[in-house]
């Protein structure tokens, strides 16, 4: 079975509890975050049983969870912490991920404007029996309206993810 990467230099050693103050729906599934900045947000999942649909295979709204979540923590940290909104999404899954697969995820900016940001999201399959190589499974660009204001209700939102963006 796969299992997370180890951390290397360019990892993050975020407890689950922090994880969750980040984005609760990935925290549920069990994403694991890798790097936290305006240039790349990265992180894995492994494929359980609470991923899959009935044929054992990931689930492609799991696949869209996580390149929302991804793009919209990228976008709301190169948009200086204002708050985001994601207003497309567009997903291609390629090929399939089973139960026991490990999933890395990695966003990037395709434009950071002033009020659109377009980020591009990829998604694979790390090999068990060498992590070097990784099959892409799912393409996915994200449009996300920026600069908004942040309601006074959610003016702490960014509190944990300035404590683990690499600024």
């Amino acid at each position: 079975m796969n299992q997370p990467p180890n951390t290397g230099k360019n990892s993050l050693s975020i407890p689950p509890s922090e994880t969750e103050s980040l984005d609760a729906p990935l925290h549920m599934i069990g994403f694991k975050f890798d790097e936290l900045s305006a240039k790349k947000v990265s992180g894995c999942l492994l494929i359980t049983p609470q991923c899959c649909q009935p044929f054992k295979v990931l689930h492609g709204g799991i696949s869209a969870l996580i390149a929302e979540a991804l793009a919209s923590i990228g976008a709301h940290i190169a948009s200086g912490f204002t708050r985001v909104a994601g207003i497309h999404l567009s997903i291609n899954h390629l090929k399939s991920a089973q139960e026991g697969d490990l999933v890395v995820a990695e966003a990037t900016p395709v434009n950071v404007g002033k009020s659109i940001q377009v980020w591009e999201v990829r998604l694979s399959k790390r090999d068990p029996s060498n992590s070097e190589i990784q099959t892409l499974i799912a393409s996915s660009r994200v449009t996300l309206l920026c600069n908004m204001s942040v309601p006074e209700s959610a003016r702490d939102a960014a509190k944990q993810l300035k404590k683990y963006a690499k600024l």
